[in-house]
């Protein structure tokens, strides 16, 4: 067990590892955090910032010298880096989870291999790969790039073998999957946990609305059957028993309108979708990160209340400073801000999270302060 007063290393200093951040400092560990940008939200918080590129081996090697673990915020942290601070210290999760989902076409391929279903896809690297996928699979389609796409970045729909060549002209002649548009009921997300040895832990299963591609809101408990809430739970913790995972791991979810559950994507870390956590379970997605990557048991996962989490995005910040006195007038909205100096339309910037008794009236206090501040 690593214990506090260690110090820990995080990879990326966006939100996600501001809230790491937070999270460790409580508990008494030290963080470093390695980000490039000089203004990262975790790194003005953090004990120490390393202001470096992620493929520099010289901070790596500083900050795996100086850390007794090492995590990730986001997927895109080269896997080769994580390999390289493997042989420094403990780094949880392991490279090749994270080098999984990366890439479109290896994690869906990944997880049919598992015997789980995804929408029907195709892997597209030439103009051939579109020809003969056309071939197969019923628009409406969705094109993709196999890596760095995220909030709806990278995707274009298509229809036709021509809007289809268009659309991987637009997005660079790069490596893409091509996939069916799913008949959809709902999209929902489930959170875990695995430890070093195995142990899990689950969060109740989230329902995701999503706006233009980004994560608008996510309801707690979600409105699914509860057979398919399980299904839901069992698919994820087999995903990550067959990875061998330590940390924290999110599994997206299609449910479609004809009752099947297929994977959409993973995330081997804290997800959006789980920052219903923080205030509405007894252990935070946040802490637990910190939990799995210490060699520490999964904490508590049960939940306190219902919940609405709402996405904070740069738009409503276009008229000026939003009006939080209407946010902390509510007793049972709880606002979390990222630290960002700059708000831009579409960027994350914090969110609320509305609790109640029931989720009837958490939703009809969120749909007030949403109407409020114009989100």
């Amino acid at each position: 067990m690593i214990l506090p007063n260690a110090t820990l290393g995080v990879l990326g200093g966006g939100q996600l590892g501001r809230m790491f951040t937070l999270a460790a400092i409580s508990m008494g560990y030290r963080v470093v955090v390695l980000d490039p940008d000089p203004h990262s939200p975790a790194g003005t918080i953090a004990d120490q910032h390393i202001k470096a590129d992620y493929h520099d081996h010289a901070a790596l090697q500083l900050l795996g010298d100086a850390c007794a673990a090492v995590t990730t915020e986001f997927e895109n942290v080269p896997a080769e880096s994580m390999e390289f601070l493997e042989t420094l210290c403990a780094v949880r999760p392991h490279a090749d989870s994270v080098r999984i989902a990366q890439d479109r076409i290896r994690e869906k391929t990944f997880v049919q291999e598992q015997g789980l279903a995804t929408a029907a896809f195709a892997a597209i690297y030439e103009d051939a790969d579109i020809v003969a996928a056309m071939q197969t699979l019923r628009a409406p389609l969705l094109l993709k790039t196999a890596s760095m796409g995220y909030d709806g970045k990278g995707q274009v729909q298509v229809g036709t073998l021509a809007e289809a060549r268009t659309a991987h002209e637009q997005l660079g002649n790069t490596a893409c999957v091509l996939e069916e548009r799913i008949d959809l009921e709902h999209e929902v997300s489930v959170i875990l946990a695995r430890s070093v040895n195995g142990e899990k832990a689950t969060y109740p299963v989230g329902e995701n609305r999503h706006v233009n591609g980004i994560l608008d809101t996510t309801l707690v408990p979600a409105a699914l059957p509860p057979d398919i809430a399980r299904n839901a739970v069992d698919m994820a913790i087999q995903l990550a028993d067959s990875m061998n995972y330590c940390g924290v791991l999110a599994v997206e979810f299609f449910y479609t309108r004809q009752g099947e559950l297929l994977i959409n994507e993973i995330a081997t870390r804290p997800h959006n979708s789980g920052h219903y956590t923080v205030d509405a379970c007894a252990t935070s997605q946040f802490e637990q990160q910190v939990r799995m990557m210490c060699g520490l048991p999964p904490g508590d996962t049960r939940s306190l209340s219902p919940v609405v989490m709402t996405n904070l995005l740069g738009d409503i910040w276009q008229q000026g400073e939003p009006a939080w006195q209407v946010v902390l007038n509510e007793a049972n909205a709880h606002l979390h801000l990222y630290g960002k100096n700059e708000a831009r339309p579409g960027r994350k910037m914090g969110h609320i999270n509305c609790i109640a008794d029931d989720l009837e009236q958490a939703l009809a206090t969120t749909a007030a302060i949403r109407k409020a501040l114009s989100i």
